[in-house]
């Protein structure tokens, strides 16, 4: 996002030199990209990320995240807009797809298209943008002041002056202002006219239908707000990437919209002072609600690892103009509208760690007990089989499972029903199958043991076996069982 700091300038008189913003964005805000003169201008380059893109897509969003950092007034645009005088109208808007979340429409006749005030041409020229227009200008201009994208319709082109925000057919064309022909489908959301003649790619690009040319006398104002999703789904499939679906990709608060109107009405009247204003037509099915935040600075520090005391935060909060309610160390924030980024607790911690100034957590070296923790169970494991290693013994692991026992499972073989209770059984049975190798392995006797755990009425528990049996036909096996516990004494 390229900003303007003359553009900014106008909304925080008092604004510090390009320099010292540039710090303020980079330790609370995001990542500086570039940083050109332009005449008397700096046009900064700033990498706004996805989770701040739905507010800070535009100069105003800007100013007001600066005025809270620097702790200075934000001048607000609207007292000075001239309100025009409102006609009845006949606009029509009929919203087909939940997809569209709020329409607002407004007729201006009596317009003559020619070439923009040169303070338009030279605002957006400032951050790279030509001019085309008075007409699409002033839409431009407002997009990159307050973030609401929008667009004009020649209304003498649109069938009884009335709008319809719904899908599109199968197979349905549009020929977009580029030039180039569109091929949509049935999950596309156009804007039409009654008749079905896709005025608009909703969010993406507008259509030659409806298109503004220097014979244009009558406009509709098109501000709405559509789905980010749906929006994105549709610009990558159709490849047209623009400005206004890159807003519109990130989510905007449909509240945005009452005073994209406002600005867009008083730059027409600016403009157009022989221009006919008619009322406002609002499709707005369901407002978003008002979301309260609560937190306490014990929450807030214990996150953050530092101490911000209570009238700290309240400076921040009053800096950024929030709304809230104080009890103690205690707070309840109102979240403003626009942004959508604050949902819960864990992002007003990040919200006021940011502004405080993460520069300013010491950096400390955590505390940790390096010193090895021993394993009791693990090291009396091991001493017990090197014991019985050394004593010539080798090590066995028989079944865990049993034809009876203390503690039943549900086994897959019908006969193994029961955990084991003893390592003897397992022992007994492997030294008669150990003893039918010794020949082969060439040894006088059998010496095995097993370390493993036994489960019993009194619970689970860690036994030692260990038992031998001579290799010839006499001789009868020599077992014995202890705990864990007991055979390391």
């Amino acid at each position: 996002m390229k900003i303007s700091h003359n553009w900014l300038k106008s909304y925080i008189p008092n604004l510090p030199g390009a320099q010292k913003l540039s710090d303020i964005f980079t330790y609370h805000l995001c990542e500086v990209e570039g940083l050109d003169k332009n005449g008397d201008d700096t046009i900064f380059d700033l990498n706004i990320l996805p989770n701040r893109a739905h507010d800070l897509l535009s100069h105003q969003g800007i100013a007001r995240e600066l005025a809270g950092q620097l702790g200075t007034e934000f001048k607000d645009p609207t007292p000075m807009y001239k309100v025009p005088e409102s006609k009845p109208t006949e606009l029509k808007i009929n919203i087909q797809s939940a997809s569209c979340r709020r329409y607002m429409g407004r007729v201006v006749r009596n317009i003559q298209v020619g070439p923009s005030p040169e303070w338009v041409v030279k605002h957006l020229e400032s951050i790279g943008q030509r001019s085309i227009n008075n007409i699409v200008d002033a839409t431009n201009i407002v997009m990159y002041d307050c973030g609401q994208p929008m667009h004009a319709f020649d209304l003498d082109k649109i069938k009884d002056t009335t709008i319809e925000i719904k899908n599109a057919v199968k197979d349905q064309k549009i020929t977009v202002l580029t030039g180039e022909e569109k091929v949509l489908t049935e999950s596309d959301l156009i804007i039409s006219d009654t008749l079905g003649n896709a005025l608009a790619v909703a969010g993406v690009k507008g259509g030659k239908y409806a298109e503004i040319t220097v014979d244009t006398k009558n406009i509709i104002i098109e501000v709405a707000n559509f789905n980010p999703s749906a929006v994105r789904k549709t610009a990558h499939r159709l490849g047209i990437f623009t400005d206004s679906s890159k807003r519109f990709e990130n989510d905007l608060s449909p509240e945005l919209g009452d005073f994209a109107m406002l600005e867009i009405s008083a730059l027409y009247v600016e403009m157009f002072p022989d221009a006919i204003f008619e009322e406002i037509v609002n499709i707005y099915p369901n407002p978003q609600e008002g979301k309260k935040i609560s937190f306490s600075m014990e929450q807030i520090n214990k996150k953050l690892g530092i101490e911000i005391s209570g009238d700290e935060t309240e400076t921040i909060l009053k800096n950024y103009n929030y709304t809230y309610a104080r009890t103690g160390d205690d707070f309840v924030l109102g979240v403003p509208p626009l942004r959508l980024d604050l949902v819960g607790m864990h992002d007003v911690v990040e919200e006021i760690g940011r502004i405080y100034g993460y520069e300013k957590v010491l950096p400390e070296i955590p505390k940790i007990d390096f010193r090895p923790k021993i394993n009791e169970t693990f090291y009396k494991e091991l001493a017990a089989r090197k014991k019985l290693l050394d004593d010539g013994y080798s090590e066995v692991m028989t079944y865990g499972f049993a034809s009876k026992g203390d503690t039943g499972v549900l086994a897959s073989a019908s006969d193994k029903k029961f955990l084991r209770t003893n390592l003897t059984d397992g022992i007994k049975e492997s030294l008669t199958l150990n003893k039918l190798q010794a020949p082969f392995l060439e040894i006088d006797a059998v010496k095995i043991f097993e370390i493993g755990n036994v489960f019993t009425k009194k619970g689970e528990e860690a036994h030692v076996a260990y038992g031998d049996l001579p290799a010839g036909k006499a001789g009868k096996e020599n077992i014995v069982e202890v705990t864990l516990d007991e055979f390391c004494k």
